[in-house]
């Protein structure tokens, strides 16, 4: 039987073999936490590479992800499919090793990371979806949620302002299921870290309301063991687990240096590392007795065999829970979901209510809510400005079960990537919101739900000038562009109650990644729609008004605020009998993603006279009105004044609009 140390190394060798093959990559950080990593997948991680997905699995989170050997190494090592060969394509094109751990390349992969600090917060959405579900589905005896959620981290991450975000919120959520295994190597890019990270870390933790095991030897496997076994003991605290390791472990000239940490090591650096670990063998190879010993598919077909018998049991004492639970952990919603909300658009058409459309969101989620146990929200300390509390809201910290509303405090950054981690657990759809500027707080994760892709819905409210006297901190202008440039990122900027209703049906039922929903403080009118036109919401882009009898001269484009100006100024146009057409476009990735006979049919190329209107960047909509065309926007920060103030002042009227619509037909 190999010993520990040997079990260890042939992460090591496959980590320091993949980089130098590759030429780039991290070879410190996974020869660094090998024996960490061998101790935890070996003794505690519960896990059955045969089913990657089997729902009650421990979650492993790699946030340092430029060490990803570490990780495909060990998927490689456990008996998970990822043969030989993909670790020797580390880093090349069309592999499933990637240069940091991309959650859509393998099942294995909980969730992509590489920007610091985002996967310990990942991890602390999983553990508090594990917390919740658990709450919601156990019974006495039949506890068919119940597992861990460990993650790698190292100082970068802990340096990264998004750990505080998260850390800080995990203790007040008192999530015990959550343990973090630190890689104290005191090394980074720059050399010693002692230079620029002198936090007394253990004293911060402690703070937050964390059990803290310090001074622990990341080389010695007894030590390790002995700190996972206590990490497990209070229920209410998460637990930091400091491990001392060197960088590079057994590199002979570079561990411990930053030499070790982002380079290949160079084949006589290797050689000699492989003298130091007592690893003989040739670059690649791994004996037969270490893959034996590595290899968990007999103990996590067991695990899931014995879950699976403990669910049937539920199942049969529990039948309707059991199906529930079954439908969220599959993300199916329920069978009617789509219908019951296409009647309430339907409903509200015939209604018209005028609201802002941040009001006409709280209303959807009155009426969506009820029928969605998996939706789970919350807000930056917004909650009365976003109106993302619904009569059904629930505080995950005091309500148990029924919780479904997360208190994020002014975290926007950790409320975006915790909702990822939601997401990546599964059993929910979560959204998250605050203020439409403050988006650029949140911005990277809203990337990596995007990359990854997790299903969490980002809300923001406050979305112009038309905010009003908070000025021109609070007014977002580039902000719209900013998040449509995020590919696989649809970006909803409804006009009225009905699109409103829309967007988040559209939102809810995306399984394909995020959807950011962007809603006004000040009042919208209600727009009249046939029932074709209100299906049409689903295209991104329609046409809301034609001519009745003209042939159209003139297309009007706008979205969310600006489509009731817009429709005022067709009807004064109307009435000097110029024929336009008004297109609201309230998801231009949506629209953009029609068949060219949509798009062709609202935006006919045979018009090239063109307005369109949003009070953002200007530059963005020069791609539906041409060099030629004319854009009503804002190309400068905004002012604090009242709405009614700000719009004439940066040119948002009717009279405007209809000046610029006069221009492009030249009368």
């Amino acid at each position: 039987m190999p010993n520990r140390r040997d079990l260890a190394n042939a992460i090591r060798a496959l980590s320091m073999d993949a980089v130098e093959a590759a030429k780039s990559g991290h070879p410190g950080a996974p020869m660094g936490m090998a024996d960490i990593a061998e101790v935890l997948w070996n003794d505690f991680l519960r896990h059955n590479p045969a089913n990657p997905r089997w729902v009650n699995r421990d979650r492993f989170v790699l946030s340092n992800g430029h060490g990803s050997m570490l990780l495909y190494s060990l998927l490689h090592l456990s008996g998970y499919d990822m043969p030989i060969e993909q670790i020797k394509a580390f880093r090349q094109l069309h592999s499933k090793t990637a240069g940091h751990p991309e959650a859509h390349e393998h099942p294995a992969i909980e969730t992509t990371t590489g920007p610091l600090g985002q996967g310990l917060a990942n991890a602390v959405g999983m553990a508090l979806a594990e917390k919740v579900l658990a709450a919601r589905f156990n019974r006495d005896g039949l506890n068919i949620v119940d597992h861990n959620t460990y993650v790698f981290l190292g100082d970068g991450c802990l340096m990264e302002g998004i750990s505080h975000e998260v850390c800080s919120l995990a203790g007040t959520l008192k999530l015990g299921k959550l343990i973090a295994l630190y890689d104290d190597n005191g090394i980074s890019i720059d050399g010693n870290v002692r230079g620029w990270f002198t936090d007394d870390t253990r004293a911060r933790f402690e703070s937050y309301g964390w059990e803290v095991i310090t001074g622990v030897d990341g080389h010695n496997a007894e030590a390790i063991k002995a700190a996972i076994v206590s990490a497990a003991l209070d229920p209410d605290k998460p637990t930091l687990i400091c491990c001392r390791t060197t960088i590079g472990f057994g590199a002979p000239t570079k561990a411990g240096k930053e030499s070790a940490h982002g380079a290949p090591l160079g084949k006589d650096e290797i050689a000699g590392a492989r003298e130091a670990l007592g690893w003989p063998h040739a670059p690649f190879v791994v004996p037969d007795e270490i893959y034996e010993a590595w290899n968990a598919n007999a103990k996590g077909g067991r695990w899931e065999s014995e879950w699976n018998a403990l669910f049937a049991r539920y199942e049969q004492a529990h039948p309707e829970l059991a199906a529930e639970f079954k439908r969220r952990l599959a993300r199916e919603l329920p069978a009617d979901f789509g219908a019951n909300a296409l009647a309430y658009a339907h409903k509200l058409q015939a209604e018209g209510p005028v609201v802002a459309s941040r009001k006409a969101s709280q209303m959807a989620l009155e009426a969506f809510g009820p029928l969605l146990p998996e939706l789970i929200g919350g807000s930056a300390d917004l909650a009365h400005s976003n109106l993302t509390l619904w009569k059904g809201s629930k505080n995950v910290n005091t309500a148990g079960g029924e919780g479904n509303y997360v208190y994020y405090g002014v975290r926007e950054f950790g409320m975006s990537a915790i909702a990822n981690g939601l997401a990546l657990h599964g059993g929910f759809v979560p959204y998250d919101a605050t203020f439409l500027v403050f988006s650029d707080y949140a911005r990277n994760a809203v990337r990596m739900s995007a990359l990854i892709p997790a299903q969490a819905i980002h809300v923001y409210t406050h979305d112009s000038i038309g905010l009003g006297e908070d000025g021109p901190t609070h007014q977002p202008v580039e902000h719209l562009a900013a998040l449509r440039y995020i590919p696989n990122n649809p970006v909803w900027r409804p006009c009225d109650t009905v699109e409103t209703a829309m967007a988040w049906r559209h939102a809810i039922e995306r399984k394909a990644g995020p959807s950011c929903l962007v809603f006004s403080r000040q009042n919208l009118p209600h727009q009249l729609r046939t029932e074709q036109q209100l299906l049409d919401i689903e295209r991104g882009g329609y046409v809301l008004l034609d001519p009745l009898n003209a042939k159209v001269e003139l297309i009007l484009i706008a979205t969310g605020s600006e489509v009731g100006m817009t429709m005022d100024a067709a009807r004064v146009l109307d009435g000097e009998g110029i024929g336009v057409r008004v297109v609201s476009m309230p998801c231009t990735q949506i629209f953009d993603a029609q068949p060219i006979e949509w798009r062709e049919g609202v935006l006919p190329s045979w018009c090239r006279a063109r307005v369109a209107i949003e009070a953002g960047v200007s530059d963005f909509w020069r791609k539906y009105v041409g060099l030629d065309g004319h854009v009503i926007g804002i190309d400068r920060f905004g002012a604090s004044a009242p709405a009614e103030k700000l719009y004439p002042y940066f040119g948002f009227t009717v009279d405007k609009i209809v000046e610029a619509a006069r221009k492009q037909i030249g009368r």
